[in-house]
């Protein structure tokens, strides 16, 4: 984008760059995806397996309470009438978003640092993370159409808008036109970013493979 001093999405494209804004949808695609993987926001089977010892938070050793009784967690739902409200959960049972809300904060961490290159490239696009209520399957907030801001909206305004929130067909088409091959020593493929130095600080052109 400095080289091309340009940031539109059709010009970049046109040099075989992927633009920031299609980088936002994936963002939202990914981040979505993931967020299911720790269960449901509310979960029996979560506070059978922190009993037993066989589910705990990442770097559990770092949190004073071990055992998580008598102690509740406050998530917010939705109410049923189109708006959000809140409820007191067991933290036993909330121990699915407890280390979903700490997933978020890593993602977070590196969405800053994204930013900040940016930023530094003397861009004022920011990456955002979507909404942890956005495009959920399970748990409280599963079939809730919304935004990416986390805001209710209608399925059919949630449909109109999906170009707009996630890759398109022709985003898609984009990204896999990029993906050619690069065999050639010291060469990065274009979807790569080149590394500082080598693997164990061989030189750039090191044949780590011989292909025959």
């Amino acid at each position: 984008m400095k080289e091309l001093k340009a940031e539109d999405p059709e010009t970049l494209r046109a040099a075989g760059v992927i633009d920031l804004p299609l980088l936002q949808r994936y963002v939202n695609f990914w981040f979505s995806s993931c967020l299911d993987l720790f269960g449901a926001d509310q979960s029996s089977n979560a506070a059978g397996y922190f009993a037993t010892g066989l589910k705990g938070r990442p770097d559990e050793a770092k949190f004073d309470d071990h055992d998580c009784t008598g102690t509740v967690e406050v998530i917010e739902v939705p109410d049923g009438d189109g708006g959000v409200t809140t409820m007191e959960v067991p933290t036993r049972n909330a121990m699915n978003e407890i280390t979903r809300n700490l997933y978020v904060g890593d993602c977070q961490r590196g969405m800053d640092r994204w930013n900040k290159t940016i930023a530094e490239a003397g861009f004022e696009f920011r990456l955002t993370l979507p909404s942890t209520r956005f495009r959920r399957e399970i748990g409280s907030w599963a079939d809730v159409s919304t935004d990416v801001r986390g805001e209710i909206i209608s399925d059919e305004v949630f449909e109109r808008r999906l170009g707009e929130f996630m890759p398109t067909a022709e985003d898609r088409a984009f990204v896999m036109s990029l993906m050619k091959p690069v065999t050639e020593p010291g060469k990065m493929a274009g979807w790569i970013a080149a590394p500082r130095r080598g693997i164990h600080g061989q030189p750039m052109d090191f044949e780590y493979v011989k292909l025959h």
